[in-house]
C-alpha cells in the first residue's frame, strides 16, 4: 500500500469522525462499553475525542505533517514490526501511537490499555473496512508484546523503568509522567481565562496536558479564576471525581495543609508540577525571565505551556487548546515519525 494510499484511508477515517454529532451505532455500543468499564470515560469525554480527531484526519493536514518526512518514508521497503504499549489515561490517547506506525509504513502490534481497550478495536474495524490491506498490518492484543522490531511505550514514572529494562534492547521511545502549565499576567481576557478553565478540567484533568500548575503574579485575584473555572461546576456530581475531592480536602484538613476550596476544586500553593484529580496547584511569581529559566529546568517535566498569546515567546500553547494539539505536537517533546523513518 502506497503513502497516498495510506493518507486517504485515514482521511475516510477523519471523515466518519466528523459526522459523530449522530454517532454510528456500532461505535454508539463501543462508547457504552467504555464508559462502562472506566467510569472516567463520559460519553461526551469520548465524543470529545473522535471529534478532534475529525478535525485533523484530512489529507490536507495530514499531508502537511507527513511532508518533512516524505523522502524518509519512501525510503522504507521493508515494514518493521512495532510494539506499541498504549496509555489509557484519557480516550483514544494511543491513537496518534497508530497513526504514525501506520503512515510511516511499519506494521503495528499495539497493546491495548486496560483502561481503554473498546474504542480503539472499532476503530480499527473501520479502517480495515476503509481499506482491507490495513487488516494485515494490525495486530492488537491485551497480552505480551513479543519480538518487536521496535518499541513504543506510555506509561508512568515506575512502569518507564519497567519499559526500559524489557525492551531497552530494541530501537525504542519510552514516556513518562508530564503535565501542563500556565502562566498568567492579569491581562487575560474572559475567553483566555475560560480556555484555561478547559486546559484544567476536561478530560477531569487526567490528560498529559492538562494543566496542573498555576504561574500567578503577585497579588493576583483569584476570584476571576473561579469565575472561569465555575463552567465547570458539575464535575461535582461524577462520582470517582467527588470521591477524589472528597478524599485530598480530608487530607489536607488532617495534616493542616493550607488550602482554598472551590467547592469543586482544591487550589493549593504548592511548587509542585503534578497533582491529583481535583486539585490545581498554584505558585506565585516577580519576574517572567525568571520564571522561564525555572521552566526550562524542569522541561523534562512540563508537556506543553500555556500562555496568552504574546506573553512569552518559543513554543507556548494559547488557552483553551491544551486539547487540540497539532498532529507534530508530539509526547514528551520526541518526534515520533523522525524515530519511526530514521531509527528502525
Amino acid at each position: 500500500m502506497n503513502l497516498e494510499k495510506r493518507i486517504s484511508s485515514f482521511s475516510a477515517l477523519g471523515q466518519k469522525f466528523r459526522s459523530f454529532e449522530e454517532v454510528p451505532a456500532d461505535y454508539m455500543d463501543a462508547m457504552k462499553v467504555a464508559e462502562k468499564e472506566n467510569p472516567w470515560f463520559t460519553f461526551e469525554n469520548i465524543k470529545q475525542a473522535f471529534l478532534y480527531w475529525g478535525l485533523v484526519l484530512d489529507c490536507e493536514t495530514i499531508g502537511r505533517w507527513l511532508k518533512p518526512y516524505h523522502s524518509n518514508i519512501q525510503k522504507i521497503t521493508w515494514s518493521r514490526r512495532v510494539g506499541v504499549i498504549m496509555a489509557g489515561n484519557i480516550p483514544l490517547v494511543g491513537f496518534h501511537d497508530l497513526l504514525c506506525v501506520l503512515l510511516s509504513g511499519h506494521n503495528l502490534l499495539a497493546k491495548l490499555s486496560s483502561q481503554d481497550a473498546s474504542l480503539i478495536p472499532v476503530i480499527v474495524r473501520s479502517l480495515t473496512e476503509i481499506e482491507p490491506a490495513w487488516e494485515n498490518r494490525i495486530k492488537l492484543t491485551s497480552g505480551e508484546v513479543k519480538r518487536p522490531d521496535a518499541i513504543i511505550a506510555t506509561g508512568s514514572n515506575n512502569t518507564s523503568r519497567y519499559f526500559s529494562y524489557y525492551f531497552g534492547k530494541y530501537p525504542h521511545v519510552i514516556r513518562k509522567n508530564r503535565t501542563g502549565v500556565a502562566i498568567l499576567d492579569g491581562s487575560e481576557t474572559i475567553a483566555d481565562l475560560n480556555g484555561i478553565a478547559c486546559d484544567i478540567f476536561s478530560y477531569f484533568g487526567l490528560g498529559c496536558r492538562n494543566v496542573s500548575k498555576l504561574y500567578l503574579p503577585e497579588n493576583y485575584n483569584l476570584k476571576h479564576l473561579h469565575n472561569a473555572f465555575l463552567q465547570y461546576k458539575d464535575l461535582f456530581h461524577h462520582s470517582k471525581y467527588r470521591n477524589n475531592l472528597d478524599y485530598y480536602k480530608s487530607i489536607f484538613l488532617v495534616n493542616r495543609t493550607p488550602f482554598l476550596d472551590g467547592v469543586f476544586y482544591l487550589l493549593r500553593e504548592d511548587e509542585a508540577l503534578s497533582t491529583p484529580v481535583s486539585v490545581i496547584h498554584y505558585e506565585y511569581y516577580k519576574d517572567l525571565v525568571q520564571l522561564k529559566r525555572k521552566l526550562d529546568q524542569q522541561q523534562d517535566q512540563i508537556q506543553c505551556v500555556v500562555a496568552r498569546k504574546g506573553l512569552l515567546s518559543g513554543s507556548v500553547t494559547e488557552p483553551g487548546k491544551t486539547q487540540l494539539p497539532a498532529l507534530n505536537d508530539y509526547a514528551d517533546g520526541i518526534d515520533t515519525m523522525r524515530f519511526l523513518t530514521e531509527k528502525i
